[in-house]
């Protein structure tokens, strides 16, 4: 089994009513009917939510996913109406809060892949494909794709894994027209997030977006291009042939899965808290992610 090994009890604010918990954020809604996203500084890693907080996580995913919703705003509209924190909550909502537009969510986690790694190479090494979409011959971990490519998943529950589906059966869950849609607002999200990565020495291998409708217009919600959501890789350290090293939970599951941590990632047993050197250096990864994406210090 998996989940939360410690599953935090939600605060109750004047005026929200809790609706959901989940890896990361807690989700509220406001007498006005808006959704009220709270990002927690909580760490997932093997479909566990780890008992160890990272500090600051939770505002870098915050401030991070604003300034690229920044730089894609004319591919398409996002869900935020503010980043008020709502009267009554507590101060340290502050910078991790977002007030957001209630939508009509898609099902579907919308994944591009631009590089081959992760679930996508392991399909890749037993059939040459990928969600049903053929690839060369001769790719290995870390190849760039000819192509970025769509390859959606089925949204899963906290400690479950999301399964990689083929373009079709997202088009039979949805329908053609969303399926289309989904598909082409998730490759122009990617490559516009790939394009600004690249110049600033990192390389966008992979990502997934939640999208939802407002009325009829397609809008992009939850976090987008951020260390959760995507992998991210050092350019000038990047070798095909091998794991790469990444801006993200890197040194969580090398820990983890390390003979000091003690954990049998196959047993039923949770896993151990994590000590402070890869609490530290997690958050340090964290914050350079945000520093040399934004061109901004974390304060």
């Amino acid at each position: 089994m998996s989940g939360f090994v410690e599953k935090p009890e939600p605060l109750q604010v004047p005026g929200l009513v809790h609706l959901h918990t989940g890896k990361v954020r807690e989700l509220y809604q406001n007498e006005a009917g808006d959704l009220v996203m709270v990002a927690s500084d909580r760490i997932s890693a093997f479909d566990w939510v780890l008992p160890t907080e990272i500090p600051d996580k939770g505002r870098v995913l915050t401030q991070l996913s604003l300034w690229w919703f920044d730089q894609i705003g004319d591919l398409l509209p996002n869900h935020v109406l503010s980043t008020a924190v709502p009267e009554g909550a507590p101060a340290d909502w502050a910078g991790r809060t977002l007030v957001c537009k209630s939508l009509q969510m898609v099902p579907v986690e919308a994944v591009a892949r631009g590089y081959l790694t992760g679930s996508g190479l392991l399909e890749y090494n037993e059939s040459r494909t990928v969600c049903g979409l053929a690839l060369p011959e001769g790719l290995v971990d870390g190849s760039e794709l000819p192509a970025p490519i769509f390859t959606p998943a089925t949204k899963a529950a906290v400690g479950e894994h999301d399964e990689n589906v083929s373009y079709e059966e997202v088009a039979r869950q949805v329908g053609a027209d969303t399926a289309a849609q989904l598909r082409q607002a998730t490759l122009a999200v990617y490559s516009r997030g790939r394009d600004i990565a690249r110049d600033r020495g990192i390389i966008l291998a992979d990502t997934k977006f939640e999208f939802g409708f407002d009325g009829e217009t397609l809008v992009v919600a939850d976090e987008v291009l951020t260390p959760d959501s995507s992998r991210f890789w050092p350019a000038d350290q990047w070798e095909p042939g091998h794991a790469q090293p990444s801006y993200d939970k890197q040194f969580v599951r090398d820990w983890l899965t390390s003979a000091e941590s003690g954990w049998d990632r196959k047993s039923e047993q949770p896993p151990p808290p994590l000590p402070q050197e890869v609490v530290d250096r997690t958050r340090a990864k964290y914050i350079e992610a945000y520093e040399r994406l934004t061109g901004m210090s974390w304060s």
